[in-house]
């Protein structure tokens, strides 16, 4: 149960700690003459992340947790915190877009376009799965993957607009 109750904290303080950076960095994205695109899908987005946590506290607190899968989850943690130090105070978890900004293509955005996306899709399955809750992890996976789509063509939009956004996290995150 203890193992079970740190990993729970430890996402649930991670979510937090990004809500608290992303509303720094949005601030000072707004003074560099930044403007939210698409800020109607935001509200789902944390619905959904705020729910699944809440079903992981309600149902996963007192169950011991695969400790591979723990571990998968720990080894997913350096892409995401290398993807948000790459974008410093470009990294929201909305959709911002800079006018005249280029997107980024240093550190893990060489390889992906979407390197905290990654890490969020794969941790909304991982983290139910290793307490055995399969139901949650297809649950969630398919909401939030519907919510990125629907993020995804937000920022297409935003580009082809002619502005380059800044790939921001989820998340969301949420977290992503």
């Amino acid at each position: 149960m203890r193992d079970a109750i740190l990993l729970l904290a430890l996402v649930t303080l991670q979510r937090l700690f990004e809500l608290l950076l992303s509303r720094r960095n949005e601030a000072r994205l707004k003074l560099r003459g930044a403007v939210e695109a698409g800020a109607n899908h935001y509200p789902y987005l944390v619905i959904t992340h705020v729910a699944w946590l809440a079903a992981l506290w309600l149902l996963a607190w007192n169950r011991e947790p695969n400790m591979l899968l723990v571990a998968a989850f720990l080894a997913l943690q350096p892409l995401r915190y290398w993807a948000i130090m790459t974008l410093g105070d470009r990294w929201s978890t909305r959709v911002f877009v800079i006018p005249g900004a280029s997107l980024l293509r240093t550190g893990p955005y060489r390889f992906f376009r979407h390197p905290n996306y990654l890490v969020v899709v794969l941790e909304i399955a991982i983290v139910p799965l290793a307490f055995g809750l399969i139901w949650i992890a297809a649950v969630f996976f398919c909401l939030n993957a519907a919510l990125l789509a629907w993020r995804f063509r937000i920022e297409q939009r935003a580009l082809a607009e002619g502005t380059a956004a800044s790939p921001p996290l989820a998340n969301t995150g949420q977290g992503g």
